[in-house]
Order: structure tokens, then sequence, then C-alpha cells
């Protein structure tokens, strides 16, 4: 996960987005789970792309996935 998350903060830094989001559906195909890094990172996409509707999914991701009372993600 560590990997797939360097690879999700340098997208987003570097303002790709897109290819952010792109990248965490293709690790959760792959049968990765995602962790509380992950969430921030991809939510910080959404954020920057102004995409609510995505951002929506992430947070329902976050709830299913029980990380709703994490400061950070919550």
């Amino acid at each position: 996960v560590v990997s797939w998350n360097a690879m999700l903060a340098g997208y987003v830094r570097h303002g790709h987005g897109e290819a952010a989001i792109k990248l965490f559906s293709q690790m959760q195909h792959e049968g990765m789970k995602p962790d509380v890094a992950t969430f921030i990172t991809i939510l910080k996409a959404c954020a920057g792309l102004e995409s609510l509707d995505q951002g929506k999914q992430i947070h329902a991701h976050i709830i299913k996935r029980r990380f709703e009372s994490d400061v950070f993600v919550g």
C-alpha cells in the first residue's frame, strides 16, 4: 500500500488529480485495500478537482471501511 500511496500523493502534489483517481480505482481493482493515508490523499485529489460526486463516493468507502472515526478522514 505504501508504494500506491506514494504514487497517489505524487500525482496529487503535482496537480494530476484525475490520474490519482484512476490509480485509486486500479488499486482497488487489483485487490489492494486503501488505508487512512490513501483516503487522505484521494480526498485531496477530489478537492483539487472540485469533484463533489467523487468526494461523496470516497466518503462512502471511508464509512464502509470504518475509518470515519479517524480525525484526518472523518
